[in-house]
């Protein structure tokens, strides 16, 4: 039967996804009605500047005093879709304290201090649901909670950040350097004016703390991710990956230990094979590829990003939280009894691909064959071409080493004796090799 006394929504921000929250409320109103069994009320939106014109909505709920909306005592859950740390960890907190659930978009927040919302949330009775912080409207978080909440997970491998998927596609398919693809992605509005976040892995990590603490029911904070950006990846390492039969994508990994004991989780460019599903990932899009013991290889795809595609998750969500204020009840909370410990980047085995130049004589390659031994990695294919220098000259060569799996302490010692090889000129790039 349907409850007659709406639910009173509070929107803090109203922005791309804020706004886009408030217009879906408007224009499904009925469907959500039916599907929570009580209407939705917007009771309020807390915004910066309260002099722009928002269609669509009632000037009368704007507010600038987002403390004193989310203390009001009569909201039944608060949107949070404002970003950063603070003002965000406080409002959120304090809506738990005057009894309002929370749904939040806000992955910065829950990767810094997670613990902290969890914990307030669990004291005071209340929901936090956050399936917007991570693959936009992909459905990620909650199969990861709940559909596989009796399985065991022991990877994450996935595409979270679109705008870096989308640089390296370009790079890719039309040959283009860096520079020139980042160009492109900030005309067509994928890049921020600003793309640190983006392009320095800052925002995959975030998303890789979440996924890694979910997926292995242990806590992981960004501090804990390992993170590599993509400004460094050039065509000629593009070039190279083509011709090893992969592609280059900006990969967050979270894995379980072999021996269950630990965790790790990293982001940073990657070769994959052609024949692997992420490698088909193109544009903007995000995927992740997630294997669990019973369930096997799942992978799910779609829009990670832009105004529609997370509001829908915030709806989702949104309406999740309703019925359970409905039904005086709470979803599932934090799950970190594992408590297992988060390795370094050290102790990850992997693959490698290692691009020198190198004096083009006889007895280099011996040379380097010889400092890979020494440090208990093994070389599985090697490719050296003669080039002219800058004279037009003989007398140089491009190396490229491709290893056998080997931990990455034992890469960093090995690519440090290569810089000191009088015939080794230079390390020109090293990527890993992931998803064989």
């Amino acid at each position: 039967m349907m409850r007659t006394r709406p639910l009173k929504v509070a929107l803090l921000g109203c922005g791309v996804v804020g706004s886009e929250v408030a217009r879906i409320m408007a224009t499904h109103a009925d469907d959500l009605a039916a599907r929570i069994g009580a209407p939705l009320e917007l009771a309020g939106v807390a915004v910066r500047r309260p002099s722009k014109v928002r269609e669509g909505i009632d000037p009368a709920l704007i507010t600038t005093d987002a403390t004193a909306l989310v203390k009001r005592g009569d909201i039944d859950v608060v949107v949070e879709v404002i970003g950063g740390i603070e003002p965000a960890r406080t409002l959120i907190t304090t809506a738990f304290e005057h009894g309002a659930s929370v749904v939040s978009a806000n992955k910065a927040l829950l990767a810094e201090d997670g613990a902290t919302l969890f914990a307030a949330a669990e004291k005071h009775g209340r929901d936090l649901y956050y399936e917007a912080a991570v693959a936009g409207a992909i459905p990620l978080l909650r199969p990861l909670r709940e559909s596989l909440a009796g399985d065991k997970v022991n990877r994450v491998l996935g595409i979270v950040n679109g705008t870096t998927n989308f640089i390296l596609d370009r790079m890719d398919s039309s040959g283009a350097g860096y520079s020139e693809a980042l160009d492109e992605a900030t005309a067509l509005g994928y890049a921020e004016a600003d793309p640190t976040a983006d392009v320095e892995g800052f925002d995959a990590a975030a998303k890789a703390a979440i996924l890694a603490g979910i997926a292995f029911h242990t806590r992981v904070r960004l501090d804990d991710v390992h993170r590599e950006g993509l400004t460094e990846v050039t065509a000629a390492d593009i070039a190279s990956a083509r011709r090893m039969g992969c592609t280059v994508k900006l990969l967050a990994i979270c894995e379980r230990a072999a021996d269950g004991r630990s965790v790790t989780a990293r982001v940073h460019p990657a070769m994959i094979p052609l024949s692997h599903p992420l490698a088909s990932v193109r544009e903007a899009y995000n995927a992740v590829f997630v294997e669990a013991e019973a369930a096997g290889q799942l992978m799910f795809y779609g829009p990670g990003a832009g105004g529609p595609p997370t509001a829908s998750a915030v709806l989702g969500d949104l309406v999740a939280v309703c019925r359970n204020r409905i039904g005086e009840s709470t979803g599932p909370g934090e799950s970190a009894y594992t408590r297992l410990p988060v390795s370094s980047m050290a102790e990850v085995v992997t693959r490698y691909h290692i691009s020198l130049d190198v004096a083009d004589k006889p007895g280099v390659l011996a040379q380097v064959a010889t400092v890979f031994a020494e440090h208990d990695v093994s070389i599985d294919t090697v490719r050296q071409q003669g080039r002219l220098d800058s004279e037009g000259l003989g007398g140089e060569a491009s190396l490229v080493v491709v290893t056998h799996r080997a931990p990455d302490a034992a890469l960093s010692g090995t690519v440090e004796a290569l810089r000191k090889l009088d015939t080794v000129r230079g390390v020109a790039s090293i990527m890993r090799v992931e998803g064989e």
